[in-house]
Formats: C-alpha cells, sequence, structure tokens
C-alpha cells in the first residue's frame, strides 16, 4: 500500500492545501499573520509580541541548537535558528591525516548511520584513483547501507515518538534498533562508530550466517514493529493532531533551499541518488521511491516508514547476489591504497612494508578532484576532496544533508505554535555531528 492509498484508507479530514501542496489558511488570523510576516502589520499588532530563547540546554533541543523565537500570543512570528559552537572541524582534520585516517572522522558525522558515511568517503578516493572495487564488495556495501538507513530511521521516529509523549512505540522501535546494532557489532567490531569500511574494501569479509541472523532480524522483528507501530499511531487523534498539516513546506521552497531526503521527498519530489544518480550496483535491484503529497509531518513519518520497507526488499535481493559471490574477491589487489591482511603483515616482509608506508604516508591518489554523492538517511550526503598527489587531502568537504535542511526550518515553524517546535524539530532529524562539523 503506498502513501496515497493508506491516506485515502483512513479517510481523515485535511487542513485546506492549494493544489501545489502548500497549507493556505484563509482565516482572518491567518490573513493578518501573513501581513506580519511581510512586515505590512499596522505598528499596534506588535505591541504584545515576545522574545524567548529555546534551548540548546533544554529537552526540546538537540545538541547545541539554540532558537530565539518572536511569539504573538502562541505563534511564532520570527525565528532565529543558531546551530552553537560544536565545530568538530571534520574538513580540515581529513585536511592534516591520511585518507584512511580520515575513516573513523566520518563515524562522527552522522553516527545514527555511520556506514553510509564510511562508503561514501572512500568511495570518493577509490574515484580519484579510477579504479573499482569487485562486486562483492559493492554488494556488501549496499546491504550495510540499507541496514543502516533502517537504524537511522528507527532512531529518528523514536525519537519523536517519545517527544510527543507516545512512549511504547518509541520503546518497541529502539529495541529493534538495538538488535541491528548489536548484530553490526558481530561485524565491525562496534555498535555505532564502526570504522568498517577500508580504501578498495573492508575491513574484513562478510559470511553467510551473519546474513541469516541479518535476515531474521528483518523479518522477525523490525516488519513486525512497523505493523504494530502503523495499527497504533496513525489513526491516534492525538498523534495525527501533532502532525497532520503542521511543518508544512512547500515543494517549491524545498527545491529552492537545496533540501533532500525524506524532508524533500514528502512534497512530492521523488529525488533519490540511487534511484536517479545510481552508484554502487543499485541499478541492479528492485526498489521505490515513497513521496508524500502535502510536505507536513504527517507526511514525512511515513516516507521514513516506506523507505524502511523499501530498504528491506533491497536486502532480501540482495542477499542471495551476496552469496552467490561467496569465495570472490572482497577488496582490491592493490598496493597503492589497500591494506594488506594482517596475517600477511606479521609474516611477510613486502606486506609489511606495504602496511608501514600506507599507514605511515597514506594511499597517493593522483593529482585531480572528485565529487561522489550517496543517499544518505536524511538526504544526499557527498564529499568532494581535492588530490595533490601527496598522503592527504589538499581539500576535504562534505555536503552533509542535516545542516541544509535545516536551513529551511524556518519555512515550517513561522506560523506555528510553540507546541509545534518538537515534533517539526525531530522530523527534520538534525544530528549535530553532521550539521556542525
Amino acid at each position: 500500500m503506498n502513501l496515497e492509498q493508506a491516506l485515502e484508507k483512513l479517510s481523515l479530514p485535511r487542513l485546506p492545501y492549494d493544489q501545489g501542496g502548500t497549507f493556505v489558511d484563509t482565516s482572518e488570523e491567518g490573513v493578518r499573520m501573513r501581513r506580519i510576516f511581510t512586515k505590512d502589520a499596522p505598528a499596534d499588532a506588535v505591541d504584545d509580541r515576545m522574545l524567548i530563547n529555546i534551548g540548546p540546554s533544554h529537552p526540546a533541543m538537540h545538541g547545541t541548537i539554540r532558537m530565539v523565537v518572536e511569539l504573538d500570543g502562541e505563534m511564532i512570528v520570527g525565528l532565529d535558528v543558531i546551530p552553537g559552537y560544536l565545530h568538530r572541524g571534520f574538513e580540515k582534520e581529513c585536511e592534516n591525516h591520511t585518507y584512511h585516517q580520515g575513516i573513523p572522522y566520518t563515524d562522527r558525522l552522522n553516527y545514527c548511520s555511520p556506514l553510509i558515511n564510511n562508503f561514501a568517503w572512500v568511495e570518493t578516493v577509490e574515484k580519484l584513483f579510477s579504479v573499482d572495487v569487485p562486486r562483492r564488495t559493492h554488494l556488501c556495501r549496499m546491504y550495510l547501507a540499507e541496514l543502516s538507513r533502517i537504524t537511522d530511521h528507527l532512531t529518528a521516529i523514536a525519537a519523536g515518538f517519545m517527544e510527543l509523549g507516545a512512549m511504547t512505540p518509541m520503546l518497541w522501535m529502539i529495541e529493534v534498533r538495538d538488535w541491528y546494532w548489536e548484530h553490526l557489532n558481530h561485524l565491525t567490531g562496534a555498535r555505532m562508530t564502526q570504522s568498517y569500511a577500508r580504501v578498495g574494501g573492508a575491513a574484513r569479509d562478510m559470511w553467510d550466517s551473519w546474513l541469516d541472523r541479518a535476515m531474521e532480524i528483518h523479518e522477525k522483528e523490525m516488519i513486525r514493529v512497523l505493523k504494530d507501530v502503523h495499527a497504533l499511531v496513525d489513526t491516534n487523534r492525538i498523534f495525527i493532531d501533532r502532525m497532520r498539516g503542521v511543518g508544512v513546506v512547500k515543494q517549491e521552497d524545498a527545491i529552492s533551499y537545496g533540501v533532500t531526503g525524506p524532508v524533500l521527498r514528502s512534497t512530492g519530489v521523488g529525488l533519490d541518488c540511487r534511484k536517479y544518480t545510481p552508484y554502487n550496483l543499485y541499478d541492479e535491484v528492485d526498489f521505490d521511491v515513497p513521496i508524500g503529497k502535502y510536505g507536513d509531518n504527517f507526511d514525512r513519518y511515513f516516507v521514513r516508514m516506506r523507505e524502511m520497507e523499501e530498504s528491506f526488499k533491497i536486502c532480501r535481493q540482495l542477499d542471495p547476489m551476496i552469496r552467490a559471490t561467496t569465495g570472490d574477491a572482497w577488496r582490491l589487489e592493490d598496493t597503492r591504497m589497500t591494506l594488506p591482511p594482517k596475517e600477511e603483515v606479521y609474516s611477510n616482509i613486502q606486506a609489511l612494508m606495504n602496511h608501514f608506508k600506507l599507514i605511515m604516508e597514506g594511499p597517493r591518489p593522483p593529482k585531480g578532484e572528485a565529487y561522489h554523492a550517496v543517499e544518505g538517511a536524511n538526504g544526499e550526503l557527498g564529499f568532494y576532496i581535492v588530490s595533490d598527489g601527496t598522503g592527504m587531502p589538499y581539500k576535504a568537504r562534505c555536503r552533509p544533508p542535516s545542516f541544509i535542511n535545516m536551513g529551511s526550518i524556518h519555512l515550517q515553524l513561522l506560523g506555528s505554535q510553540v507546541a509545534d517546535i518538537v515534533p517539526i524539530f525531530g522530523q527534520i532529524n538534525m544530528i549535530g555531528g553532521e550539521c556542525d562539523r
């Protein structure tokens, strides 16, 4: 069942929208507020406004985000969003470390789906070398990326439930997310900061029994919880009132601000890097790009729920494809960039020398530049790297979806109520490490 069919089945009243999916408040108060936004209000209309700070030390705000809001009663009529001073300095750190040493820094960008960040970084370096990794490597990266997408969406939706007071579905989803993270720990050695990717391959190969357990979690845990959550909240009057018609963003505004991911797709734009600029082997698997219609919080929730189903569909197709390549090469045999296996390092002098050179000096791609974008959980995640022929990037730049998406939050908050800040901000799914690098 797609989003449109689900909404028709619910048969719930919608707030008035025009053809473009824009919320139109035709009430007298709505007309007055639009005059205020355009600074055409009479002088006495601003006498009772109040300026307050929300965050960063407030449960409604994540990380270091601070909002200075101007209120007319309970309505937000002015807004200034301040990212704060997390400032991890991702780009400059990468420019002063080797390409391999930059991999752990990518874990700390979006720490809810770090494997997607890992793969995007190493695939950009591989593009600088103009090499292609083996088929098995592509398939394993795709499988782990989709699994990471599921864990990210579970975290985002569960946090949104919690902030609305819906603790039961939140606990259901966090439990499944922890099953996934624990299983990833068996492969990567860590639950969150996994640093599993390597230039030219990965830290270790995937094995069939690991795939067996992953599919068991998909089929017995994740799908069951998605059904239970839909049954519990989709027709819940409180949830609908807090989400439907709240945080509306126009399609043209989302495009203008460079918004991507579920926030853009909630407006009806089916832009997805996996589909329209295929990388790895995404052109060999069949999946849909869920889209919304009205660009509100409810559509963003529904898009993420549907995307988890599509990720499961991709994993189910990848499972036999990965098993069919068992025993094939899972890493490049290229001494310019690929670290030799540890057992060879300890027993072969040539491998030891190669390991030493790659660790101390780093891979040395030819001079040039490359940009590579993947579909992260929150939108287009891209890395731009300039190589000067040394073992460290001359220039590194990250295109973080959270930061770009946060640039449009004022469009969703202006005209909303103070209580709407929490669900609107939650559906943006801002990740601090990615937003303020």
